[in-house]
């Protein structure tokens, strides 16, 4: 016969409260429940675990279960409450991948809200391109991810938009684009030197996909892109997320023809486990990028 969980705790319980009485009060239970369930439990083990004479004196046996079975009965608790918590999205790990520009400027506060309401659970954020962060997402290596669907047609992605990102022009603050009374248009930028970098895919579907198909320079790292810019090589085309705030020597000029835009989203697998700890952070994402949506409009 198998020791049952609530005859430890009935033990353990009548030796804290050196008595059946106060121990049948406590755990509000009749004595004579408590004291079947002990002895049920000495007959398991097979020895005595208070004496005969005594009922709420141990014996030597006893002595020696009391701190064993208090032990497992603590570690039980643990395991009990970890265990909720983690279904209820308290405990566990979050693993989300984002592209850069998201990661930089929209994640910093929605994870510290998360992190607020769920400080036991470990967040692990990594940055990549568009096409890096789909593929860790098929890999199983993320619950999440941010950023612009490539391929939103793909039946094993779910991807909810929630942002629009509108596509500009980066050049030189002194640059005669800045001076140009009339909104920016492609054919303003023909002439000039542009330079190729990764979200210029955006631009394919459009007549302005003739800058990055001339292009002289094609420079995928956002770093070495503002370096190159800098220097008055040339300009280039990127979403307004993707450039810094704090930007001093470059600016960001709206394209008004073709007017281009990206949808930023969080993507996830139709068909794979969605843990609590995720779904929360699913909402929470979706709740603070909708609102950011609001406040564009």
């Amino acid at each position: 016969m198998d020791i049952k969980l609530q005859q430890l705790k009935h033990f353990s319980l009548v030796a804290e409260q050196r008595g059946f009485r106060a121990a049948a009060s406590k755990a509000n239970r009749s004595q004579a429940a408590l004291s079947t369930s002990v002895k049920e439990l000495e007959k398991i083990l097979g020895q005595s675990l208070f004496d005969t004479g005594h009922k709420a004196k141990l014996t030597p046996f006893g002595e020696f279960c009391l701190p064993k079975i208090n032990q497992f009965l603590k570690l039980y608790d643990e395991l009990n409450s970890d265990l909720c918590a983690a279904a209820a999205g308290q405990l566990g790990q979050v693993r989300i991948a984002s592209v850069p520009s998201v990661a930089a400027k929209l994640i910093p506060t929605i994870l510290a809200s998360y992190t607020e309401n769920h400080p036991n659970v470990d967040v692990a954020l990594v940055d990549d391109n568009a096409a890096g962060v789909e593929a860790r997402l098929l890999a199983g290596e993320v619950d999440l991810a941010l950023g612009n669907c490539l391929h939103i047609q793909d039946e094993r992605i779910e991807f909810t938009p929630l942002l629009a990102d509108p596509l500009g022009v980066v050049c030189l603050k002194d640059h005669p684009l800045t001076q140009q009374a009339r909104d920016i248009e492609w054919q303003d930028l023909v002439a000039l030197p542009f330079v190729k970098n990764g979200t210029c895919t955006l631009l394919e579907p459009t007549h302005a996909n003739v800058l990055a198909a001339n292009a002289r320079y094609s420079v995928e790292n956002i770093t070495s892109l503002f370096s190159v810019l800098k220097l008055g090589i040339g300009i280039t085309t990127l979403p307004k997320l993707a450039f810094p705030d704090d930007e001093r020597d470059l600016c960001w000029l709206p394209l008004t023809t073709p007017y281009v835009e990206r949808q930023i989203g969080i993507l996830r697998l139709k068909d794979r486990y969605f843990s609590p700890q995720a779904y929360e952070f699913y909402e929470l994402c979706k709740t603070r990028l909708a609102d950011d949506r609001k406040n564009q409009s």
